[in-house]
């Protein structure tokens, strides 16, 4: 069973961001055994003077597929997580929803909390209406827009960057473009063009090497190196380029 698991809200100024305690979020479910991370998704909302936010305004979502015979521990264990982890004068916000009831509003109200205040009551009334599970857990609640907004722009496929992928972040140096899609969760090496990596095509990875969500899948975008005397065929897109999903 795969289910979207959206946080918000659950740091403050002096702790580890919410990207961390996701992390760690799913960790924690694979070693209780309930379920086994695809991979957590950072997803920029708006940032404006009505809205309180820590430091960016974005909010999470873990991809997560859970053992059936588990799946009744899942909330329980998530919100045990969350009122345990998040930090002090945190408004953490948790929603949960499985992958195929997941309609098309919410990654509406997702795409809108990207560029309109939104409010609680908004949040509350539409996750009411399309049976979601949405909760405020610590301080005045304000994480659930976010998590909500974060299980709807997962599942719409094509907003966000991964956070967390299977194997990424132990890649280094030089590697193949079918070595990099073996060892980690990366769907598609291509460029921003739409050019695909050939399979043997060599890969420069860096110390910032993470996939953006498009079309729903995790794509490692990539780009001709500006000189061409060099081992590789593909260098990883500037950190400014990632940053812009």
């Amino acid at each position: 069973m795969r289910f979207l698991i959206g946080i918000d809200d659950t740091d403050n100024l002096e702790s580890r961001g919410t990207g961390f305690r996701g992390r760690m979020l799913g960790s924690s479910l694979a070693e209780a055994r309930i379920g086994e991370l695809r991979g957590a998704s950072r997803h920029q909302l708006l940032v404006h003077d009505d809205i309180p936010y820590t430091s960016h305004n974005s909010s999470l979502c873990l991809d997560i597929r859970v053992n059936e015979s588990r799946a009744a521990e899942l909330a329980p264990f998530c919100r045990d997580f969350l009122l345990r982890e998040s930090a002090t004068g945190s408004d953490a916000g948790l929603c949960i929803a499985a992958w195929d009831s997941v309609p098309d509003n919410v990654t509406e109200f997702g795409q809108s909390a990207q560029t309109t205040v939104l409010t609680l009551e908004d949040a509350t009334q539409l996750a009411l209406e399309e049976g979601l599970l949405l909760e405020g857990l610590t301080g005045d609640h304000g994480g659930m827009i976010g998590a909500l907004s974060a299980v709807g722009l997962r599942r719409g496929g094509n907003d966000g960057r991964f956070v967390w992928l299977k194997g990424i972040r132990e890649v280094s140096g030089v590697m193949s473009t079918a070595d990099l899609l073996t060892q980690t969760g990366i769907d598609v090496i291509r460029t921003m063009g739409g050019e695909a990596a050939a399979m043997d095509a060599r890969i420069r990875t860096s110390d910032w090497t993470r996939a953006v969500l498009i079309d729903g899948q995790a794509v490692l975008l990539v780009e001709k190196p500006e000189d061409g005397n060099v081992d590789y065929d593909w260098k990883i897109v500037a950190r400014e380029v990632i940053r812009r999903y």
